[in-house]
């Protein structure tokens, strides 16, 4: 039995502005050429292993505040019974795996993947999987090294030692980012490849080398396991335990220490979509090299990446240039710098600025809403709640607010009334009165809400009943 434990937690902050804090690159469909258009990243992960025998449910690790969005895409690729587990706190990925083996069969064999990739040929990834599967059960510890197509210097390597089988060997040495003499020197050579971070082991042997080298981060994930909160579709970590964990990458905890390390050759057109630049290269490209996405126009431009979300782009004379548009921010970066896109997250961050935490639509598990105009004294927001979803029964201490349906029928409560609005009717919800917003229909309800009042902010919420458990928010 395989168990796929996917790796969500990352915030993706290197494809900002598209990809942030609350909606990280994982959880979008970036354009790329691959198999699954129009999945989400975290989707493609799970769907390239269909057809595969022998695979149980997943299980997910992510952060509590993507929960909602993690149990929203596997139900729309129909995959029951997952677990998700709920980090508190990142501590990369040793300890995050350790949890998973922690809650899985011991005999269970771990297929361990990265939520954030792109793999074009999912039957040489499914080859290279059947084919680690034999080594697992020997007791090795499988890592795939992806073929390298070119000296990068952003990629850690693993150079292979003897062969265990035909096509997999020993790991020599995990080597971290090389400069580019040497990084070339390893792609003349033949014999390192990229460090792909996916693995394959039994639960049991690699709690057993957890005990070996890292016995301080073992102790405390047993501790934090035996006291995981059950808390519907969701499983939390206990932040009191879990938080005294050391932060320490599989590799370095174990692969790196360990004897049983094996390494089998992966060239599947893998790509760990890291930078802009890499969303330009696993793209679409038209005869000038540009790859375009949403409205844009160019002239006399070359090798670059354009993207439109919400409005014209206008490009002019520009070569090997990023471009990306969003409903409120607009990045511009020459491809030789998109490294430094995580500094200017950065200085959001250190500003305090909302566009490195959430895009103008902001994502709940009901829906999503999205702000149009603010200023003093007044908020207008693009409410859109999906089939089946309800709002919590709240009040507000300081807001009044009016709603008009623009699409759909809504079922409003309000104080004592309940009631059904449709298109372009509306309705008053006073400061400090009780209200609900109720989709029960199937198809979207979609509605403009003005807020007045003296403060607007999300944090105004006082929740009486939320099928979603949430305290505030």
């Amino acid at each position: 039995m395989i168990i796929p434990v996917v790796l969500a937690g990352g915030t993706g902050s290197r494809l900002w502005p598209l990809s942030r804090q609350l909606f990280p690159k994982q959880f979008i469909a970036p354009d790329t050429q691959d198999e699954t258009q129009g999945q989400t990243l975290f989707q493609r992960t799970l769907s390239r292993l269909q057809g595969m025998s022998g695979l149980a449910a997943p299980i997910v690790i992510c952060n509590e505040e993507h929960r909602f969005l993690v149990a929203e895409q596997l139900r729309q690729l129909g995959l029951a019974g997952a677990l998700i587990l709920l980090e508190p706190v990142g501590r990369n990925t040793a300890p995050a795996v350790a949890m998973a083996a922690l809650a899985a069969d011991p005999e269970a064999t771990l297929l361990v993947l990265p939520a954030d990739h792109v793999i074009r040929d999912q039957a040489a990834l499914q080859t290279a999987i059947a084919l680690g599967q034999d080594q697992a059960a020997q007791g090795q510890l499988v890592t795939f090294g992806i073929v390298p197509a070119s000296p990068e210097t952003g990629y850690g390597y693993i150079q292979r030692g003897p062969a265990l089988a035909p096509t997999v060997f020993a790991v020599q040495r995990f080597v971290e980012k090389p400069p580019l003499a040497v990084a070339q020197d390893y792609l003349a050579s033949g014999d390192y490849y990229w460090n792909s971070g996916m693995f394959l082991f039994r639960a049991d042997r690699y709690l057993q080398e957890l005990q070996d080298f890292a016995p301080d981060m073992l102790a405390v994930c047993r501790e934090a396991a035996n006291n995981i909160h059950k808390d519907g579709d969701f499983s939390r970590i206990p932040a009191d335990s879990f938080g005294r964990c050391p932060a320490e990458s599989i590799d370095y905890a174990v692969m790196e220490k360990t004897s049983r390390a094996a390494v089998i050759p992966l060239d599947a057109q893998w790509s760990d979509l890291g930078s802009w630049n890499s969303l330009w290269e696993t793209g679409n490209r038209d005869q000038n090299q540009n790859v375009v996405s949403g409205d844009v126009c160019t002239i006399a431009t070359t090798n670059s990446y354009l993207r439109s979300g919400s409005r014209l782009v206008a490009a002019i004379g520009l070569k090997d240039t990023i471009v990306v548009e969003t409903a409120d921010a607009v990045l511009v970066a020459d491809k030789n710098h998109v490294q430094s896109v995580k500094q200017i997250v950065q200085q959001l961050e250190a500003a305090g600025r909302s566009e490195s935490q959430h895009h103008t639509e902001v994502f709940r598990p009901w829906g999503s809403y999205q702000s149009l105009a603010s200023g003093p004294g007044f908020q207008v927001k693009l409410i859109k709640v999906k089939p089946g979803a309800s709002l919590s029964l709240q009040l507000h201490h300081h807001r009044a607010e009016h709603w008009v349906v623009l699409k759909g029928e809504a079922t409003v409560t309000c104080a004592e009334r309940v009631f059904t609005m449709r298109h372009n009717e509306s309705t008053f919800i006073p400061l400090g009165s009780r209200h609900r917003l109720q989709n029960q229909t199937s198809e979207w309800v979609e509605l403009i809400e003005v807020q007045t009042g003296d403060y607007l902010g999300e944090d105004d919420i006082v929740r009486f009943e939320d099928v979603y458990g949430r305290a505030e928010g």
